[in-house]
């Protein structure tokens, strides 16, 4: 039976890189996917893109191809990835430029677009996912809107002969499934086959999460070797079913547990995990051992895919200032308190408004909020202060205020750090999906 064997390079947007170049020395793989794109990621890189027209694209795109190009060239490795984010075909001229730096030539490159949905969502009436009201009620703070595209781009730029997929916003496992679509020949509506697809990419487009970075708990879930984590590959048989594994030698594990934790992550129902390709279910999934860091996977399938592509729209929602300063020795959790309350206090007589704001204490109640009165005296603390405001004046204002507990504050403070930034937003919509045709752009180096 024919198999394919595929290698997952990054699992977010600043992931490490030297563990794709070790997939690619020594993985045996044809394909190499590299997942860098979250809903955020791609808001922002919108924004980058109407500064710079240029630009738009993974800010580690460059460094990622310089490091892995030369092998996969030399070993004829197909790379997909959606490293092209708001700017598809601007990376793929991007990294022609640097093939031809590196002096590498023969290769076919391809962009593929259609994600971008922005005009359309302009020019209709569609209801938020996640809160009342519709898109239109956003007006001009919206800064992108992008469909979840499938496999269907990528599959076309496999067939006419691309060894480089570069997409804006797909679904992650369709980095994955793409392939598997293009060496097998799985008809689109092939729901079963395409269900079992989305299970191993699902299982891979988190890279690390799977071998063991996510799911290691000293003393409960011990993984070695984490510094040198390997990330994961697997080997797909026609009929969907797969081994994943990774190089021998690389840190990490590969297990049932971790491959179990992975399948349920960001899972709702899973029966019916909604992807562009497919409404997969996840529920029939089973894993079992097949050697040190091998499991096998079987199971899965899948039904219709759904009328509607999901979109999500970046906006620019409000300005975030914040600042840290840290106390220590006796006392210190009390100083640090104090310290909270003149912050408040203070925002209260220069008139910073905010809509939300929080004064916290890290190691203390930060994260459990309220459990500070349980704990024992630390012997360090650090507060931190963050609001949401209006304008970034006023949170140029509030990161200021907590600097001045320098020396208008308790005793001791020290080590201050602050930012004021703009917050972008994320809500989603549905679309039809035929209002967001597929192109594909090929270059040649």
């Amino acid at each position: 039976m024919k198999r394919v064997r595929i290698g997952s390079g990054a699992g977010y947007s600043g992931d490490r890189i030297d563990p794709a170049v070790e997939l690619a020395e020594k993985g045996g793989i044809a394909y190499l996917g590299f997942e860098c794109l979250a809903e955020r990621t791609i808001a922002l890189a919108q924004q980058e893109r109407l500064a710079h027209p240029d630009r738009g694209y993974d800010p580690l795109l460059e460094a990622r191809f310089r490091a892995v190009l030369p092998v996969c060239a030399a070993k004829r490795i197909r790379i997909v990835t959606n490293m092209g984010a708001a700017n598809p075909l601007g990376a793929a001229e991007r990294v022609a430029a640097i093939a031809r730096e590196l002096g590498i030539g023969g290769l076919r490159i391809a962009a593929v677009t259609g994600d971008d949905v922005l005009a359309e969502l302009r020019a209709g009436t569609y209801p938020l996912l996640e809160r009342p009201g519709n898109a239109a009620g956003l007006g001009e703070a919206v800064v992108s809107a992008n469909a979840y595209l499938g496999v269907e781009g990528i599959v076309r730029a496999l067939a006419d002969g691309a060894d480089i997929v570069i997409t804006g916003r797909v679904a992650d496992p369709a980095l994955f499934l793409a392939p598997l679509v293009h060496e097998f020949g799985w008809p689109l509506d092939d729901w079963e086959r395409l269900g079992k697809g989305t299970v191993v990419g699902h299982l891979l487009e988190c890279a690390g999460q799977l071998t063991g970075g996510y799911f290691a708990d000293p003393g409960m879930k011990s993984v070695r070797d984490l510094a040198r984590l390997g990330f994961p590959l697997a080997d797909v048989t026609e009929d969907g079913a797969a081994v994943v594994t990774k190089v021998a030698g690389s840190g990490g594990a590969v297990t049932l547990r971790t491959c179990k934790e992975q399948l349920l992550y960001e899972l709702h129902d899973p029966t019916r995990y909604l992807q562009p390709d497919v409404t997969a279910d996840f529920s029939s999934v089973r894993f079992a051992d097949d050697g040190p860091d091998r499991v096998a996977v079987a199971g899965g399938g899948g039904s219709a895919r759904p009328d509607t592509l999901k979109v999500s729209i970046g906006y620019r929602d409000s300005f975030v200032g914040e600042a840290q300063i840290s106390y220590a020795g006796v006392n210190a959790l009390a100083r640090a308190r104090l310290a909270g309350e003149i912050a408040r206090e203070r925002l209260d007589i220069i008139g910073v408004q905010t809509s939300e704001l929080r004064c916290e204490l890290i190691g203390v109640d930060a994260v459990h909020r309220g459990a500070g009165a349980s704990h024992a005296e630390p012997a360090e603390v650090r507060l931190r202060v963050v609001g949401r405001t209006a304008s970034m004046e006023d949170a140029v204002r509030l990161a200021n205020e907590v600097e001045t507990l320098y020396t208008n504050g308790p005793a001791g403070g020290g080590g201050v750090s602050k930012s004021a930034r703009e917050v972008l937003a994320v809500v989603s919509t549905l679309m039809p999906r035929a209002k967001a045709p597929v192109s594909v752009s090929m270059l040649s180096c």
